[in-house]
């Protein structure tokens, strides 16, 4: 039944990714022969290096009878956290063991030959099936992070949050003429003595900020003017994702100037089981709560932190993800509420999700094309980071550091080095050892997760693991911001920085953390979300979550559950739409990859059939920053040098000698049944139709030694898990495209601007 379940899913993937993802997979060799390798088996992941084994099978010819063994390899990565794939780039064979090896020279011969094919494979890996079966990494955790609650508050009746970045600051809009709260991400604007809010298509208007605010349809002739401009962008930028039916009832508006979480459900709250446990849930809200029926406690997650009180209204105290009762690890899979395992104690999900923080974006960036101009507001002013000897420069629009006689600037996942604050900025090929030591309540913490692996005279490889944009591994699960308050800058302009609260924030296994759909929604599916994208302008260039053009994708109402095993109805899809102010607009896909279409920046080796990217360059404090406009990025004018040593001290990689622009052979499917595994002494055993394992000895099948057989299931339950869990995501990726689901009906019709 769990063959024909996971049949059933590989069906429904395209067939291009099946051709890239189904195992084994065979190169051909002359006279008719082939080498077959078998799902690979990750031993370490770390960096962009990456160390596996795997069982193989090799015909030198179509009528030699096949010998089976083991071949080590380690290998230097590409990944691509959109596709959810990790490209072998140079792959190096380390050890082979041949246990059908009739005698020394057959063996040499093997070893020779899998020495000299291996290395030419075109190797792709799902993160998916990487991440299920990895056992160990080397866990970079974040152990000072701040979980003291925010404001939470609780509503029974359609609300959207309005949130401003402390106390409003008031300035009059050059570009828009009018009168505005600066820091803010949401539109508010101000004629004469009223204010005008935009949200999700509505109009408000109120004589006091904080309160008071009531939906219109009659504006100020400037104000309807700017709607009409408002409306028309919404309606281009997201025609192909815009739902076929949105809420037309406006919402109650609540509105803060400090941290806050809003949660509510519509109507007084409904309670469901959670089958197999004490636990029920709220089942009339989009927020994941809960009610422990033994100690009569409510549990919320946000921002992947669980809270609990006695009521809904608090007060509420944090709750470790080790200490949750027993019965939240006993979620069922592919049940309602399953999103929640991944902040779950000892839960696989939990476990897979650490394992993907870990996990880096890479790219190489050309150091002849990359650029960087960095504006600050007056002067550069630096502060001393605390732990540190470095200074964090206040009034900069990016992150810029300085370190001894040296100035250092992240933007978008690359490291730039000049020898004074101005400029100019060349791409670093180091960063300063003292990063590392970044305390979590200074802005340019997440700096730490940008990493350098590896670096020659023309390109520097690097790479950004999660923590970049707001994932950070606490205890035993992860969580989504740093949980400090980050005080803003501003003077002549407004520089925002990241925020941890105030959006609904929850994780899924494939995009990782989501806004909520309540607070897109009300948003009207647009850029206003960070100040609309007026003609001209770009109020809010960045920094809101951290880097710029990272947003999380949205998360609609109703898909809550259903992704880590097979759920009543159908598996829900992956993917949960755009991001105001993302880059997929118009896109099939998130493209949360910050790398994507950056001048100078390569996210994939070029290589037959695959074109580079088409980085857009628009003037402007954020020169990094895509728009609409796109020239070629530069080709390298010559093939790639041999790596110099990394900075690190680690050993440089070894790049095919064949130059780049030369095609590498391909593996193609094969047609072997993907159930030989070899386990860490090189051991071969295969899995026979009826589920029994059997252990390859002098060239014929014999039953495995029991004391085996638990290990080898657990190997199999892995590979299970990971080709479910890339089935889900490639599902997502067919039916992401497809109209999303309407609202619920209006008399469940609801709001929420978090």
């Amino acid at each position: 039944m769990r063959f024909l379940q996971l049949f059933t899913l590989f069906l429904s993937v395209s067939p291009s990714l099946q051709a890239q993802t189904q195992w084994p997979r065979e190169i051909p060799l002359p006279n008719g022969g082939k080498v077959v390798i078998y799902e690979p088996s990750p031993e370490s992941y770390n960096g962009n290096k990456i160390s596996a084994r795997a069982a193989v099978q090799i015909r030198k010819t179509a009528k030699d009878e096949p010998v089976f063994g083991a071949v080590w390899v380690d290998a230097i990565t590409h990944t691509n956290r959109d596709t959810r794939m990790l490209d072998l780039e140079t792959i190096k064979v380390t050890n082979t063991r041949f246990p059908d090896g009739e005698n020394e020279s057959q063996i040499q011969e093997l070893k020779t030959l899998l020495e000299k094919e291996v290395p030419k494979w075109n190797l792709e890996i799902s993160l998916d099936r990487l991440l299920a079966q990895l056992e160990s990494i080397n866990l970079n955790r974040s152990d000072n992070l701040n979980t003291s609650p925010p404001k939470i508050i609780y509503k029974t009746k359609p609300t959207t949050l309005v949130l401003i970045d402390g106390e409003p600051i008031i300035q009059k809009d050059e570009n828009m003429k009018m009168e505005r709260v600066m820091n803010s991400p949401f539109l508010i604007l101000k004629d004469g003595r009223d204010y005008y809010l935009y949200a999700a298509g509505f109009w408000y208007k109120s004589a006091n900020l904080m309160s008071g605010w009531a939906n219109i349809t009659k504006l100020p002739k400037q104000i309807n003017e700017m709607d009409k401009q408002i409306k028309k962008q919404e309606k281009e930028e997201m025609k192909d994702e815009q739902p076929k039916s949105v809420t037309k009832t406006p919402t109650d508006i609540l509105v803060s100037t400090e941290q806050a979480e809003l949660i509510q459900t519509q109507g007084e709250p409904q309670f469901n089981a959670v089958e197999g446990t004490s636990l029920l849930y709220i089942s009339n809200t989009e927020n994941h709560i809960f009610k422990d029926i033994n100690s009569q406690q409510n549990y919320v997650v946000l921002s992947g932190r669980w809270y609990s009180g006695p009521s809904l209204d608090g007060p509420w105290t944090y709750v470790p993800a080790d200490k949750l009762p027993a019965d939240f690890s006993k979620i069922p899979e592919g049940s309602e509420k399953d999103v929640v395992l991944a902040n779950v104690a000892g839960t696989q999900a939990a476990k897979e999700a650490v394992m993907d923080a870990q996990i880096p974006q890479t790219a190489k960036v050309d150091r002849r094309t990359a650029s960087l101009d960095v504006q600050y507001d007056g002067q550069p002013e630096f502060q001393p980071i605390e732990g540190t000897s470095l200074y964090l420069a206040e009034n900069a629009s990016i992150t810029v550091m300085r370190a001894g006689n040296k100035y250092y600037a992240v933007d978008n996942g690359i490291w730039y080095v000049s020898n004074n604050a101005t400029g100019p900025w060349a791409v670093s090929d180091e960063r300063p050892s003292e990063v590392e030591n970044i305390p979590a309540k200074n802005a340019a913490y997440n700096t730490k997760y940008v990493h350098i692996y590896d670096h020659t005279p023309d390109y520097v490889y690097v790479g950004y693991t999660p923590g970049y944009t707001g994932c950070y591994v606490y205890g035993p699960t992860i969580v989504y911001g740093t949980g400090y308050y980050y005080r803003p800058w501003w003077r002549s302009h407004y520089y925002p920085r990241p925020w941890t609260w105030g959006w609904n924030i929850y994780y899924n296994p494939w995009y990782g953390w989501s806004f909520g759909w309540g607070y897109h929604w009300h948003f009207g599916w647009s850029h206003v979300a960070w100040g609309p994208t007026w003609p001209g302008w770009y109020a809010w260039g960045g920094g809101w979550f951290g880097p710029p053009m990272y947003r999380p994708p949205y998360r609609p109402w109703g898909w809550n559950g259903g992704y880590y095993g097979p759920r009543p109805g159908g598996n829900r899809p992956g993917h949960h739409g755009p991001r105001p102010g993302g880059t997929n607009v118009g896109r099939p896909r998130p493209n949360n990859n910050i790398y994507h279409q950056r001048p100078g920046v390569i996210t994939k080796e070029p290589r037959p059939g695959y074109r580079p990217n088409q980085p857009n360059t628009r003037p402007g404090t954020r020169p990094s920053t895509p728009s609409n406009g796109r020239q070629p990025a530069p080709r390298p004018s010559q093939p790639e040098g041999r790596p110099s040593r990394p900075t690190d001290g680690r050993q440089p990689s070894t790049r095919p000698s064949q130059p780049e622009n030369q095609p590498r052979p391909s593996t193609r499917p094969s047609r072997e049944p993907n159930n030989v595994i070899t386990d860490k002494k090189g051991d071969i055993y295969q899995r026979d139709p009826s589920g029994n394992w059997n252990q390859r000895q002098n060239k014929t099948w014999k039953p495995a030694p029991s004391q085996s057989r638990e290990q080898l299931n657990k190997a199999q339950q892995q590979r299970d898990r990971g080709a479910t869990r890339q089935s889900n995501f490639n599902r997502g990726q067919q039916t992401k495209t497809a109209p999303r689901p309407a609202p619920a009906p209006s008399n469940r019709q609801r709001g929420r601007g978090n």
